[in-house]
């Protein structure tokens, strides 16, 4: 495997250049600010570096470039497989397609022989992540791993883009199936917040907006326990997001308030939300959050000391958090992982992820550090 890294600040440079020209790369990962991201001649420019290559990016909440959140605008990260290949499918959607089948439908169209991991990434605004992760886990039969994100869009979820061999578009979805005997990959989640309180039930919602919670309006009870943080819940609201679990799992999954509506009392949430379900309170300790990265790192299998693409997705609630300390988890994956693992990614508005693995099945997440790590013997 070989990988090459450019940044963009009104044009592309190279930050890290092979001696030989990869115009032959296997794929290109391009992520990035909107308003750069969006406009076609980024696209037309890099594809003109790479005319052989797969194009596959989103926007970001931040740019994620070796053991450091990037200042430039747009990161891309050329990568060569020497045995190893990938096929791509992509789609489009509306709002009144049924997106579980037609997530479903993103990893079906991939040839399923020799398939031995599925990267998706999606528009992270108006896609129910819940269905995206449920739809791939059922063409797959969760026996294959899935991982990757939702785009971002800094702080203001107002419009999320994505790159698949084309200009940026919004409402898409692109699976990348990775084939070979040569490819190894594994993957790492984990959060490291803190919960506190008691387990509330969740007693009416509809898909990711939760009404009611132990039977009295879901906002009400929120701010009750926010006090003063709830007079900004467009940026509070990231700090202190949910841990919910059905009541007979041991397992739980974290969900960040994404919006609320004042007239009817209801918070939305990045995911699902199932009514029945048992939501916790969590809040932010600095320490444990770049613990959890660690942790996400050391699930990572390492296969050997040679050049290696890491794939970072992180929530962009995680960043607002630990605001200037973000490089610090990532620094805290690159001394695990080691020098050879070339790190690229993006915060973003929701990460996909198996909780381990040994369990297959993918989830969304919110709040978590998620790592898809690919050797090549």
């Amino acid at each position: 495997m070989l990988t090459e890294t450019l940044t963009y600040n009104k044009k592309w440079e190279y930050h890290l250049k092979q001696e030989r020209p990869l115009t032959d790369a296997t794929i290109v990962f391009i992520f990035g600010d909107r308003e750069e991201f969006k406009n076609p001649k980024i696209y037309e420019e890099i594809k003109e570096l790479y005319p052989y290559s797969d194009i596959i990016g989103c926007t970001s909440s931040g740019n994620i470039l070796g053991e450091s959140l990037s200042s430039a605008s747009l990161v891309a990260t050329a990568v060569y497989f020497e045995k190893g290949f990938i096929k791509v499918s992509v789609k489009d959607f509306d709002s009144d397609d049924d997106l579980f089948n037609l997530s479903k439908s993103v990893v079906d169209a991939l040839e399923k022989e020799g398939l031995k991991h599925v990267f998706l990434l999606s528009d992270g605004l108006n896609m129910n992540g819940s269905f995206l992760a449920q739809g791939a886990n059922k063409a797959v039969e969760s026996k294959i791993p899935i991982t990757g994100g939702l785009a971002g869009d800094a702080t203001n979820f107002e419009e999320t883009w994505v790159i698949a061999n084309d200009v940026a578009v919004q409402n898409r979805v692109v699976g990348i199936g990775f084939y070979g005997d040569s490819l190894s990959i594994s993957s790492g989640c984990y959060a490291g917040w803190e919960e506190f309180g008691i387990y509330r039930r969740i007693t009416k919602s509809v898909d990711n907006v939760v009404y009611e919670i132990d039977g009295q309006p879901a906002l009400d009870l929120y701010k009750k326990y926010l006090g003063e943080y709830a007079e900004n819940l467009e940026e509070n609201g990231l700090h202190f997001p949910f841990s919910v679990k059905k009541e007979h799992e041991d397992w739980a999954v974290i969900r960040s308030v994404l919006a609320v509506n004042e007239e009817e009392k209801t918070l939305v949430f990045a995911g699902d939300m199932e009514e029945g379900s048992l939501a916790r309170l969590m809040k932010a300790d600095i320490d444990g959050l770049i613990d959890g990265s660690e942790m996400a790192a050391r699930n990572i299998v390492q296969s050997n000391n040679k050049s290696a693409l890491g794939l970072v997705v992180s929530c962009v609630g995680r960043r607002v958090v630990l605001n200037q300390l973000s490089d610090e988890e990532l620094e805290s994956i690159g001394d695990i992982l080691g020098a050879n693992v070339q790190l690229t990614g993006f915060y973003s508005y929701g990460e996909l992820a198996p909780h381990s693995n040994e369990i297959l099945s993918c989830r969304l997440h919110n709040q978590t550090m998620t790592l898809t790590v690919i050797y090549e013997d």
